[in-house]
Parts: C-alpha cells; sequence; structure tokens
C-alpha cells in the first residue's frame, strides 16, 4: 500500500512538472523560497537563483544555436516557406508581367538569390545572441520567466537587432555582388518605376534581404522559445529536477 502511495505521488510529481512553463517555473521558485523554514533558508535561495539562471540561459542557448543553424543550411531560407524571402510588395506586379510574358524563371533566380544572401548572412548571428545571453541579469532571467510568452525574443530583440543588422549588411551586399543581385533587381525596379509601381525607398535590394534575413531569425528564435515553455521537461529537466530537490 505504501509502495502504490509512493508510485502515485512521483507520477503527480511528473505531471504537474510536465505541465509547468517557464512561468510556472518562476513561480515553483518563489514557493520554494517562501515556504522554506528551516536553517538553510539564504542556502535553498541562492541555489534556486543559480539553478534558475543557469538552466534558462543553457535552455535559450539550445534553442538559439538551433534556431541559427537551421536558417544557415542551404535552403534554411528558401526550403521554409515560414521564412522563404519573397520579392518585394513593390515588385509583384513586375513579378506578375515577367511570368505572363515567360520570364518567371528571372523572377524565380531572383527569388532565389535574395534567399541565399540571407543564409550566407544568418550564421553571425549566433554569436550575438549568444553573448546576450551571457550578459543576462539575474532581473532579466526572472523577466523573462514570469513575463509573455515571447519574453525571450523580445529581450534579443532589443539587444541584439542592430548589431545584428549591422553584420548582416555587409555580408548580403557581398553576396548580392557576387551573383549581380543588385544589378538585376535594380533593372526590374526601374522598369516598375516607370510605371509608378515601384517607390524609390523600396529599391534596396540589400536592406530588403538584411531586414528579411533579422525576422526570420527571430522568428525562429520564438518558435524555439515556444517549445521550451511548451515542454520544459525535455527542454530543461535538469533546471525542474534542481529547483525540485531544493524545495525538500
Amino acid at each position: 500500500m505504501k509502495k502504490t502511495a509512493c508510485i502515485l505521488l512521483f507520477g503527480l510529481m511528473i505531471a504537474n512538472a510536465q505541465a509547468l512553463d517557464l512561468k510556472g517555473l518562476g513561480d515553483v521558485v518563489n514557493k520554494v523560497r517562501g515556504s522554506s523554514t528551516t536553517g538553510n533558508d539564504a542556502a535553498v535561495s541562492n541555489l534556486s537563483d543559480k539553478e534558475t539562471n543557469d538552466g534558462l540561459k543553457l535552455a535559450l542557448n539550445q534553442g538559439v544555436t538551433k534556431a541559427v543553424d537551421v536558417l544557415g543550411a542551404t535552403d534554411g531560407f528558401l526550403g521554409n516557406k515560414e521564412v522563404k524571402i519573397p520579392l518585394p510588395d513593390s515588385l509583384k506586379k513586375i513579378e506578375k508581367g515577367m511570368r505572363m510574358v515567360g520570364m518567371g524563371d528571372r523572377a524565380d533566380d531572383l527569388v532565389l538569390k535574395m534567399n541565399r544572401a540571407a543564409e550566407q548572412a544568418v550564421p553571425e548571428a549566433k554569436t550575438l545572441l549568444v553573448n546576450s545571453i551571457k550578459q543576462m541579469s539575474l532581473a532579466d532571467v526572472k523577466g523573462i520567466l514570469t513575463g509573455p510568452q515571447d519574453a525571450a525574443t523580445q529581450y534579443f530583440k532589443k539587444t541584439t537587432s542592430t548589431d545584428m543588422a549591422a553584420k548582416f549588411l555587409p555580408i548580403v551586399q557581398k553576396a548580392t555582388a557576387n551573383v549581380q543581385l543588385a544589378d538585376t533587381y535594380n533593372k526590374y525596379a526601374e522598369m516598375g518605376s516607370q510605371f509608378g509601381v515601384v517607390k524609390k525607398e523600396n529599391a534596396n535590394i540589400n536592406q530588403y534581404v538584411t531586414q528579411k534575413a533579422l525576422d526570420g531569425v527571430y522568428l525562429m528564435v520564438a518558435k524555439e522559445e515556444a517549445a521550451i515553455r511548451q515542454d520544459p521537461m525535455g527542454q530543461a529537466s535538469n533546471l525542474l529536477k534542481k529547483v525540485f530537490g531544493a524545495a525538500k
């Protein structure tokens, strides 16, 4: 009977742990601090801070690494409908006309080159994202744990977007120059401007690809963050075990 009760209790603990999201983990840490009445209160509190900090950073490191590795591979952008870079809206009318006169392959080539440029630039994001994680304060960690579902992604946007754009742009420029993408794009943009369908501010292909590459990185990071929140046992099991262990 005693053995059965222990098994049931263990099962309930696992079920509760699997139901936790990152915000729930933050609540558990607070409960650990508030409920401890032993002489080790300070030790438990310090352990909770450290393990929560280290565990979250480990999970985020794994998430951003996966996101960047996926996008930086061949077809990382081109083969993923969620991040594939299309022709700018300002060129959609030109694209339609090109396809009507049998020039669809040229439009496809333009799209291919833009996505390849993004794939070449994205690996630069890894160092910036990892450094951003290293620089997280405990207050940042708590804010992410108790914040909205995309709190970590929003943190990355705030701390890395400017530097990431600066890193991406020259790589995109070099990639587009190697395949004469800018010349091709400008040719079609000029055609569009003659008919009033392309604005001058939309004619910079390098800026366009750079921004789309940034958008792709943060979208994939957000997906990895969602995975961590939905399955904390699978993503950060050691963190949860140590937090529950400190509560005993």
